[in-house]
């Protein structure tokens, strides 16, 4: 498979999962009072990389899946989306722009943004249940996946790095502690789309085992990426506002290793993360180009 056979499987799976977005407003938002409602599909079908739930498909392929598992990486899709209308709340990061467009809260307010955020949680509960029972899951693998999800998602993961990532707002922090924020903030949920593509796939306690080690290795490379183009692309390259960790005083992969060492560090992360997947014979094209890109993207 070629870079461009690449581009042009991810440019499906990214349309595949748009539609089951779109889907899911349709198929469950009915009951949803307005403003919320138009708040959450605001916040589902603006554009968007899609590279978690790309990963998932990604995955899903390289471990011989069998059906469509499309409304699966959509229900991760709905986690990291809820996630970034929280993250740019008053409260948290108070950001003005997401993905080019208004945030959530400047969009529909702030009421309407926290109230959406929290509805997208049991949202992506039940998105991912019914999309784990539709590829035929036997009930103890439809359960993993919802539990490994949230997992990902609450105090032990994202959640829990949010919060340690603003307790560390204005105070200098080690590496060590950094890579801690960020394995959960940024890597948690990447390294359960990995996974849960495994699992939905049926594959070997080997397999699973190699795709944590690449999801957790490609997430925080992931972030070390965010972390030097927040200092060295703008914020029309973005669509984000470029130079919010200077502004809100985090400490950051260049700040600690400058741009250099973090850009290394996280291209050390990559080989780690492909090896791993190398040793158990799932390498592909599509893994190792979602690896680069992790790094080498300009948004």
């Amino acid at each position: 498979m070629t870079t461009s056979d690449v581009v042009t499987s991810f440019a499906a799976d990214r349309a595949a999962i748009g539609a089951a977005l779109a889907g899911f407003c349709d198929r469950y938002l009915g009951g949803v009072p307005s403003p919320v409602s138009d708040a959450i599909r605001y916040s589902l079908l603006g554009e968007g990389k899609r590279m978690r739930g790309i990963l998932l498909l990604s995955a899903f392929d390289a471990a011989d899946g069998r059906g469509d598992a499309a409304e699966l990486a959509a229900a991760v899709e709905v986690v990291h989306a809820y996630s970034l209308v929280h993250d740019d709340l008053p409260c948290m990061d108070d950001d003005d722009v997401r993905r080019g467009q208004p945030t959530v809260h400047r969009a529909f307010g702030v009421r309407a943004a926290t109230a959406a955020g929290l509805a997208m949680v049991p949202l992506a509960v039940r998105c991912a249940t019914d999309a784990a029972r539709s590829l035929a899951l036997e009930d103890r693998v439809v359960s993993a996946i919802v539990v490994e999800l949230m997992r990902a998602s609450g105090a032990g993961g994202m959640i829990g790095g949010q919060l340690l990532d603003l307790e560390g707002e204005a105070r200098p922090l080690g590496l060590a502690e950094l890579e801690r924020i960020h394995r959960a903030k940024t890597g948690a949920l990447i390294t359960a789309a990995a996974t849960l593509g495994g699992r939905a796939a049926r594959a070997s306690s080997e397999r699973l085992d190699a795709l944590v080690t690449y999801g957790a290795a490609i997430g925080l490379a992931f972030q070390i990426a965010d972390d030097v183009l927040d200092v060295t692309a703008t914020t029309d390259q973005l669509g984000k506002t470029a130079g919010r960790d200077v502004a809100l005083q985090k400490s950051t992969y260049p700040a600690l290793l400058g741009v250099a060492g973090a850009q290394q560090r996280a291209a050390a992360l990559v080989s780690e993360g492909c090896a791993a997947l190398e040793g158990v014979g799932m390498l592909t094209p599509a893994l190792e180009f979602i690896a680069r890109f992790s790094v080498e993207r300009t948004s």
